[in-house]
């Protein structure tokens, strides 16, 4: 009887026992399987939850840092809004990247510099480039590699300009910088070959510029702006002249220090496809250097005709700091909403 009455209660307990048995198995082989196999394991639809903004999940590698600059991987969904977006340098979450970003600087001596693993059918990769043609080297090493283009060319898959306007819903007061001087200009890549400083020295025989940069009158970063707003000019010369390569020296440097950009670069139309005709002042559009000096000191004593490169602010704002995070957000913005495949055979005959 004393059995049979304390049957109830071991039966419980054989039970509950072998309940935590079976759960200790079952967490053991869990984590086994995860440790050993997922990152070998190809990206399921599981492992890309669509989020509340409707978007596929989307896991981005950085292959490297571009240049070795580091910023913050969160600012997706401040930037655009978009919750899905996870960014890592962690080379581990290799094989449950739905892409992986190249930045050709960084990757361009050798396909070795590249990946040795194979990659999963549904895995893109992504060229990113901001050089000009003139200063990229070794395409060919890419041809068959890559999936997307990434760059400050406007028929980029993933476009990335250096600078953008955006328009005010409303018209806005733009106040003109004080301006005490005439035309300055800052330059790191002094070569005396370049248009740039041929250019350069043809006009100086005409019109005083200061030139600020590693060879000449160093210019402290955080001084750049407050400098260069003084000046009623600024010389936004590129260091080569290819089709939309058009750079911080005007975004940055002249147009947010609030001055009139004089620019070198590729044609006025291009120029024109990103800001009004009247926001800047085209070297093409003159004979010659000194007929170029003749104009800017006309427009040096009329203050009126000067104060109207200006009349195109009261409609649009100026974003020209550059940000490495709004454009590897752009790229899994892209990523979410682009899922064809393709192959890109030769990025050089695009590109050059």
């Amino acid at each position: 009887m004393e059995l049979a009455s304390s049957t109830p209660s071991t039966r419980k307990i054989l039970f509950l026992f072998l309940l935590q048995f079976v759960t200790a198995i079952c967490v053991f082989l869990y984590v086994q399987i995860s440790s050993n196999s997922r990152l070998f394991a190809c990206p399921s639809e599981m492992d890309k939850p669509v989020t509340d903004e409707g978007m596929t999940k989307v896991n981005i590698l950085l292959w490297t840092w571009p240049f070795g600059e580091r910023f913050p991987l969160d600012k997706c969904y401040s930037f655009f809004g978009i919750s899905g977006c996870f960014l890592t340098e962690d080379r581990n979450w290799y094989n449950r990247a739905d892409a992986v970003i190249f930045h050709h600087r960084d990757v361009f001596n050798s396909r070795e510099q590249l990946l040795l693993e194979p990659r999963f059918p549904t895995q893109r990769w992504v060229w990113y480039n901001m050089e000009s043609p003139s200063n990229v080297r070794n395409l060919d090493k890419m041809n068959n590699l890559l999936n997307i283009t990434m760059s400050y060319r406007q028929d980029s898959d993933i476009f990335t300009p250096y600078g953008w306007l955006v328009m005010h819903k409303e018209p806005q007061n733009f106040s003109i910088p004080a301006k005490s001087k005439l035309v300055s200009w800052v330059v790191s890549n002094w070569n005396p070959a370049s248009r740039r400083v041929q250019y350069y020295e043809e006009l100086k025989k005409h019109i005083q510029v200061d030139v600020f940069g590693r060879t000449t009158q160093p210019l402290d970063k955080d001084l750049k702006h407050s400098t260069i707003s003084q000046y009623k000019f600024y010389l936004s010369f590129e260091n080569s002249e290819h089709q939309d390569y058009i750079t911080e020296k005007l975004w940055d440097n002249a147009l947010l220090s609030g001055t009139v950009p004089v620019v070198l670069g590729p044609t006025r139309e291009n120029y024109e496809r990103f800001l009004p005709a009247e926001a800047f002042i085209h070297v093409d559009d003159f004979s010659s250097a000194q007929e170029l000096a003749d104009y800017l000191t006309l427009l040096d004593s009329d203050d009126e005709r000067y104060k109207r490169y200006f009349d195109w602010r009261r409609n649009f704002k100026v974003i020209g700091e550059f940000d490495w995070s709004i454009y590897y957000c752009k790229a899994c913005q892209y990523l979410s909403q682009n899922p064809s495949y393709k192959t890109i055979p030769s990025v050089a005959k695009w590109f050059v």
